[in-house]
């Protein structure tokens, strides 16, 4: 009776030290760091966050002395209590001791300890936060003597160490976990936390290209070198913005931008005053210009094509709502038209990108890395500039053209063809 009493105890910290080992793994450590809150429990968990390699150890430590431990208690129990005198061959009492010590540990100090303790590490982790203490200090000695013999063997073989791999708090696969969660966890867009899409967008920022968030140079308020002084003065009442793109003869020969502070100065010749610009290609990631805008202490930069042409402008501000949403400034036009007329049908201005139209009316139109803007979609699947009134059909949608320029699309009525509204409800 007493070996069974010892087994069982054997098997409790077999199944506990299993457990904590795999929500220490599992655990979101940003959730838990963003709800951490003062008490004991915190701080013991904040000294095994601060040391993951030396707990996890201990806990490996622990655990296989248990197993040890487990190992001759259970032959013991089957030799002299269960077997005892059925089996004369040895090799069979041997095999037999070890499958059933093997299925017996693996159900109860494997399997389902470490099931039960993934499906919510983080409350795991407080509950048994001070009896994981207590095993900690007990066995840290033996954990260190452990890790520092393993560690001289692999130096032995010329294997190098890097012990500044557990220095990082948060590494971007824990920002990553911690934003994926909480989308699959969210029932609705709506639930979703303001810093859950801030996270996200940050993460995405590295990947996002320049020619996403650029204001095109059709939009670009520029004035020509040769402009006079009240010519100049007269484009910064109008536009009502603080930097002018300054130009040579022609928009593909940027010289450099001009603020409206200089105004105030009453300059003699305001093309003395013509601060350069950083010149950047479409195809640069906007993580990379926002640390050009640091290092160069710039806001604005201008953009070309591959050919060299201009292709627009972008702003400090641009960037960071990649990041933080629209934040409304300057440059910002807030004449877009984004009206649904009824079920099926919408006024809508071709600067509005595709996916923001798709996400305000549960549209789904193509989106492509060829373009942005209705207008550029129209344009990419029609492969034609459109004449006034004209109905372009892409999919299950009706382009209707109703107010155009020479050289650009301005306003469309969409329809949404019935196949499409049957498969939206």
């Amino acid at each position: 009776m007493g070996i069974i009493v010892y087994l069982l105890i054997a098997l409790a910290f077999s199944a506990f030290f299993s457990g904590m080992e795999i929500a220490f793994i599992s655990v979101d450590k940003l959730r838990f760091e963003m709800k951490k809150k003062r008490g004991i429990t915190s701080r013991i968990l904040s000294v095994f966050f601060k040391n993951p390699n030396n707990f996890i150890s201990t806990m490996l430590v622990g655990n296989n002395i248990v197993l040890v431990i487990y190992g001759i208690l259970m032959a013991q129990l089957i030799e002299q209590n269960l077997l005892a005198g059925l089996i004369e061959s040895r090799f069979l009492l041997v095999l037999i001791q070890t499958v059933i010590s093997t299925l017996v540990i693996l159900a109860t100090g494997e399997f389902m300890p470490k099931t039960l303790f993934m499906i919510n590490p983080n409350l795991m982790l407080r509950i048994f936060a001070f009896p994981a203490l207590i095993c900690y200090v007990i066995l840290y000695p033996v954990s260190r003597f452990a890790s520092g013999v393993s560690l001289s063997f692999l130096r032995l073989f010329g294997m190098k160490i890097n012990k500044e791999t557990s220095a990082k708090a948060f590494s971007k696969v824990d920002l990553d976990y911690f934003v994926h969660t909480s989308i699959e966890n969210a029932e609705s867009e709506e639930e979703l936390n303001t810093e859950v899409k801030i996270f996200q967008n940050a993460l995405d920022f590295s990947n996002i290209k320049i020619r996403d968030c650029i204001v095109p140079r059709t939009e670009i308020v520029a004035i020509d070198l040769d402009a006079s002084l009240d010519e100049l003065r007269n484009k910064f009442v109008e536009s009502g913005i603080s930097k002018i793109i300054v130009y040579d003869t022609d928009i593909d020969n940027v010289t450099g931008y001009i603020h409206s502070s200089e105004m105030f100065r009453n300059p003699k010749d305001w093309r003395n005053h013509v601060k350069e610009i950083p010149i950047v290609p479409e195809a640069m990631v906007a993580g990379k210009l926002m640390k050009l805008f640091m290092q160069q202490k710039k806001t604005i930069a201008l953009v070309v094509d591959e050919f060299g042409g201009t292709s627009g402008i972008v702003s400090l501000e641009d960037l960071v709502e990649e990041i933080f949403g629209d934040i409304e400034d300057e440059h910002d036009n807030t004449s877009y038209i984004c009206k649904q007329i009824n079920e099926s049908e919408y006024i809508l201005s071709a600067r509005l990108e595709t996916e923001k139209v798709n996400q305000l009316f549960g549209l789904n139109l193509p989106e492509s890395d060829d373009y942005i803007t209705i207008g550029g979609l129209i344009l990419n699947r029609n492969q034609n500039f459109p004449k006034l009134h004209e109905v372009v059909q892409i999919e299950n949608y009706q382009f209707r053209i109703i107010k155009i320029t020479t050289t650009k699309i301005i306003l469309v009525r969409l329809k949404v063809l019935e196949s499409s509204i049957q498969s939206r409800t």
